[in-house]
């Protein structure tokens, strides 16, 4: 095999070693998927990309996202961090947008608004909704009481291309608390769409946010995630829906990853307009370092 070069970012990084880390690996069209499931697994971030060339087709770049467990249709961080090392790396012009080619569809990458040069936005795939859940059943799988689920709002799993359960918790005590039962969650999520749950509560870690969320994603390899855009994407869905902060609007700034010593700071934009709820999540990338797999 000849030498791969592959880049490290950080993905809703405020600064350099922040955020969800991602390796990024292009010209990977000669690997078998067999192949770039062990180098995710043994790179073991929540994720590992695959730009197929070096040369976009059908108006995008085609690429692959997959888990240290498992291939993945789409993924938040990864979408933004590729786009980055696509605009940095190949395309080596500072175009607005950039557009992917993932396995849900084409998602578009743009390059900041007014003000906000420094920050990547996608456009995600109009939300579906499924279920809404037992809130006492999920307080009990989270090991919590069920007075701190945030009775206002449902238990719901939710899809902006990847489906998740999202949770409504009272404040930031609970959300500190919140532990999965790995052997009841395994048995919860056999038959469903929704494998990964996204906890939040109005109560940021930072004065700059506006709130804040755990996701916990054993089924994909990685316990707890430190940064998620597509569950994110879902939340934002999920706050317009039900009308969370009490309009059908949204723009707020989401912070996560802290239990985990990985600080991650996620912006969202929704608005429900004629029955159809648009989502933006966007946030800055770092990048770390430049490679080459041998």
């Amino acid at each position: 095999m000849k030498p791969l070069p592959f880049h490290i970012v950080d993905v809703f990084a405020e600064h350099k070693y922040a955020g969800n880390q991602l390796a990024v690996f292009r010209d990977a069209r000669s690997l078998s998927s067999e192949l770039m499931q062990k180098i995710a697994r043994e790179t073991n971030f929540s994720e590992t990309t695959f730009i197929l060339s070096d040369t976009p087709r059908n108006g995008g770049y085609d690429v692959r996202i997959f888990t240290p467990a498992a291939e993945v249709p789409f993924a938040g961080h990864p979408t933004l961090g590729t786009a980055h090392v696509i605009r940095q790396e190949l395309i080596r012009s500072p175009v607005p947008q950039v557009r992917l080619n993932l396995k849900v569809g084409q998602i578009p990458v743009s390059f900041g608004q007014a003000g906000e040069t420094d920050i990547l936005w996608m456009r995600q795939n109009a939300p579906a909704f499924g279920p809404t859940l037992d809130p006492d059943e999920m307080a009990d799988l989270l090991g919590l009481v069920p007075s701190q689920i945030d009775a206002r709002s449902p238990v719901q799993e939710v899809s902006t291309g990847l489906w998740f359960t999202i949770v409504p918790l009272v404040n930031l005590d609970a959300l500190k608390q919140a532990r999965l039962a790995r052997d009841r969650y395994f048995a919860f999520v056999a038959n469903r769409q929704a494998k990964a749950v996204l906890v939040f509560c109005p109560e940021p870690y930072g004065r700059e946010s506006n709130l804040s969320a755990r996701v916990f994603v054993p089924c994909y390899g990685i316990e707890e995630d430190p940064a998620t855009g597509s569950g994110n994407g879902c939340l934002a869905a999920y706050l317009v829906k039900h009308r969370c902060l009490g309009g059908s609007d949204v723009d707020v700034r989401v912070d996560q990853g802290y239990e985990i010593g990985r600080p991650s700071r996620l912006y969202l934009r929704a608005k429900q307009e004629n029955g159809r709820i648009e989502v933006n999540v966007g946030g800055k990338v770092v990048l770390v370092a430049n490679a080459e797999l041998v």
